[in-house]
């Protein structure tokens, strides 16, 4: 009921501003103050840069941006920077937020409404700045489910609920998954993931209710248990960097998006994106030629 009275609301402001441009997809790249390098290095190689990031909106229909709240210091040095720096690329979206490795659940639920209300498209993708991108492979995995009208793409997993305190990935709220030992339900690894509109809708519609687990993958697949959603395990989103997806390049199974399961990304990835692009990206030319 809420969301069928969401999409009424909605109705006269589309008809008096004749319908906000449809887009295919909106990939916000999750980012950091301190994370100007990892930025640069993907400007370097799979993000389009200046004319090309308007033409791949204006031709493709796709919106990518990094992804960036507030700085809890108070002098705005850390904001200032990012001023500094969207005013040379003009790349960024800025949320409400304020940034911090504990309100990573916050921030993605302030992502999706944000993302949902300035751009009407079919998917909207959360994906980490350590992350290689193939764009047309992204664009041609999402295609496939342009039809289906609540969809959960990413590579699912079901890990360990961590009850001790002081590890990586702590969940506080151990005890509501049920007995020591247990795992959590089905859900997205955090590096990248995709929705469909109506659950990017569902999420801001409802944000003051949807309850926000240690864990930010956690914490989404959370808020679409007892929904009617499709989750669907695209294992060609979490392909090892080299030598698997190169393997995988060489041999026709080209990876829309490569990270080290290890580290959570790519390790060293200032360093190693460029390498991981030469080995495993699918050429800057692919996502002009790619048909969606």
């Amino acid at each position: 009921m809420q969301l069928a009275s969401a999409r009424s609301a909605k109705k006269p402001v589309s008809e008096a501003s004749n319908e906000r441009k449809k887009l295919f997809f909106v990939m916000g790249i999750m980012t950091a103050h301190s994370s100007r390098k990892r930025r640069d290095s993907i400007r370097e190689t799979w993000m389009p840069q200046g004319k090309d990031l308007l033409r791949l909106e204006k031709e493709k229909g796709i919106i990518i941006r990094f992804v960036i709240g507030h700085s809890a210091t108070s002098d705005g040095h850390l904001d200032n920077a990012i001023d500094v720096e969207d005013k040379q690329h003009q790349d960024f979206l800025r949320l409400n937020h304020v940034e911090g490795y504990h309100e990573l659940s916050s921030k993605t639920q302030i992502y999706f409404s944000t993302v949902v209300a300035k751009w009407d498209a079919d998917f909207y993708i959360k994906v980490d700045d350590d992350v290689h991108i193939n764009l047309g492979m992204i664009g041609s995995t999402l295609a496939r489910h342009r039809s289906k009208p609540r969809v959960y793409i990413g590579c699912m997993k079901s890990g360990p609920v961590l009850a001790q305190k002081g590890v990586k990935y702590h969940e506080p709220e151990y005890w509501k998954f049920g007995e020591d030992g247990n795992k959590y339900f089905r859900h997205a690894t955090g590096q990248i993931y995709a929705i469909s509109r109506d659950l990017a809708t569902y999420i801001s519609v409802n944000r003051h209710m949807l309850h926000k687990y240690a864990n930010e993958d956690v914490s989404l697949g959370s808020w679409f248990i007892g929904l009617d959603v499709e989750h669907i395990d695209d294992r060609s989103l979490c392909c090892q960097t080299p030598p698997d997806c190169e393997w995988k390049t060489q041999a026709g199974n080209m990876c829309a998006a490569s990270f080290d399961w290890s580290c959570s990304g790519i390790c060293k990835s200032v360093e190693r994106m460029k390498d991981v692009h030469r080995l495993c990206g699918e050429g800057d030319e692919a996502i002009w030629h790619t048909s969606f």
